[in-house]
């Protein structure tokens, strides 16, 4: 059993920010990847998908994207990058390797995979949320006969052509897919509460300036008051498919039948297709043997330390494990201070 200082599991951006701050603190490392080759989730976005933000806004420490303040990199862009990041920092990434358990092991934890297994002073859990998609469970979901596809697995509004589907959240994926769906689908568009847009000329730029401002308030204990932008950004195709008049929400329908589904005034609408842009869960199943799972699948954390379990970290997971941590700009200063911290727990003695 190969026995290291620290395991990361999960090599996309939030794990190689890590293993590059863990190589500057001189710790062994290793980072352990479910997915057959660089990018992470990102191998698995949509294939119009483009960042929010510009290039310049959307790199992490160490070297920036490619493409300035003017370019907004689509997804296999990101992947190259995040390839190239890996490769220029040296970082022992191994793949395909599935994590199965986290487990203790004496003054260490053990991490077993379908490779074999890793013992380590330190775990940096940083797998994400992509393998955790949620679809709500409505009345009658079991029985729809059409299709059901999550945003995790949608690739190309082609294999929709000329059929009924709709598309479910009012976040930036369900714009986003939602605008190349109907230009070739009778599509309609259902959200919990109505979507809220960005004005043209303001990207993710502004959302994470806000986010910022947001942060230093807190840390400082002042009170801040946010302005009110909305959350989704008018990406060209999302303003080309306002100028057509999609971008007509309806309130949730309220259940599913065979054929179609239900909307809050009792109208039955036959669809051949139902695609939930419903968001993520945590990534987190390899954990639960360590007992660290709260109820909703999280695990309390003082800063990106586990409580429970202070041999544990987790990095990239959202606001819960730092500010903006699961963006290729916010994760940056979780994963500095995660090395941090594990370079001060583990001392002077090391399990390599």
């Amino acid at each position: 059993m190969d026995a290291l200082d620290v395991v990361v599991i999960g090599a996309g951006q939030a794990g190689l920010a890590v293993g590059r701050e863990l190589a500057r603190a001189d710790l062994g490392s290793v980072v352990l990847d479910a997915q057959d080759g660089p990018g992470g989730a990102w191998r698995h976005g949509w294939d119009s998908l483009r960042l929010f933000s510009p290039a310049k806004w959307s790199s992490l420490p160490g070297v920036p994207m490619p493409g300035g303040e003017d370019t907004y990199p689509a997804r296999d862009e990101v992947i190259a990058y995040l390839a190239a990041y890996e490769e220029r920092y040296g970082l022992d990434v191994r793949r395909p390797v599935r994590v199965e358990a986290v487990e203790r092991d004496g003054e260490a934890l053990r991490v077993t995979t379908d490779r074999g297994a890793w013992r380590a002073g330190a775990v940096v859990s940083a797998t994400g949320t992509w393998d955790a998609p949620i679809v709500p469970d409505l009345p009658g979901r079991e029985n729809f006969r059409g299709v059901q596809l999550h945003s995790s697995r949608y690739r190309s509004p082609g294999a929709f052509a000329g059929k009924r589907v709709v598309v479910v959240g009012g976040g930036n994926s369900g714009a986003q897919i939602l605008a190349e769906v109907s230009m070739v689908a009778h599509a309609s568009w259902a959200t919990l509460t109505p979507p809220a847009f960005l004005p043209d000329d303001v990207d993710g730029r502004a959302l994470f300036d806000v986010a910022t401002r947001r942060y230093r308030a807190e840390q400082a204990g002042e009170a801040f008051r946010a302005p009110s932008l909305g959350n989704v950004v008018m990406v060209p195709g999302v303003r080309e498919a306002r100028e057509r008049g999609v971008l007509r929400a309806r309130a949730m329908f309220t259940r599913m039948t065979p054929s179609g589904v239900v909307w809050p005034d009792g109208q039955e609408e036959a669809v051949d297709a139902v695609i939930w842009c419903t968001g993520f869960r945590p990534a987190l199943s390899h954990l639960r043997p360590l007992g660290v799972l709260d109820t909703d699948g999280r695990v309390r954390v003082d800063g990106t330390r586990s409580v429970l379990e202070p041999r544990l970290w987790l990095v990239g997971y959202g606001q819960w494990t730092g500010f903006a941590s699961a963006t290729l700009i916010g994760v940056g200063r979780g994963a500095r201070a995660t090395a941090q911290e594990i370079r001060a727990a583990l001392g002077a003695g090391s399990e390599g």
